[in-house]
């Protein structure tokens, strides 16, 4: 289980991060990581699992999965990032391992991306 400082809540932080955030997907799960230069705080991650995945067994199943997995890789987040995890309908069939494996091959695109280019602001150009 996330401590709650580590978990997003607000639908605002879903939203911004989405939204302003580094995006990487593969074919169970899209990731999108945001790093703020504000204060330093520790990384909080959140979840979108909607019914496409499955039914509630079924999506439940996937966050609890997630959750553990992701606990893992918080440490090496940058301080002050936000992670939304969304998991795709492919993801109701994979066990613990191939989620971790894809997780990880996500956060590593996501994260060589946020370090050769800065993250969008949301504003036109």
């Amino acid at each position: 289980m996330l401590a709650a400082e580590q978990r997003l809540r607000d639908s605002d932080d879903f939203r911004r991060t989405v939204r302003s955030g580094r995006r990487a997907g593969g074919a169970a799960l899209v990731v999108h990581l945001r790093v703020d230069d504000g204060a330093p705080s520790s990384p909080r991650a959140g979840f979108v699992v909607s019914k496409a995945v499955g039914n509630a067994v079924v999506r439940n199943r996937v966050k609890r999965r997630l959750r553990a997995i992701v606990k893992d890789f918080l440490s090496d987040l940058p301080p002050s990032s936000a992670l939304v995890v969304r998991a795709l309908p492919p993801s109701a069939s994979l066990g613990s391992a191939e989620l971790r494996t894809e997780l990880a091959r996500c956060l590593e695109r996501v994260r060589r991306g946020a370090a050769a280019a800065p993250a969008r602001t949301g504003a036109p150009s």
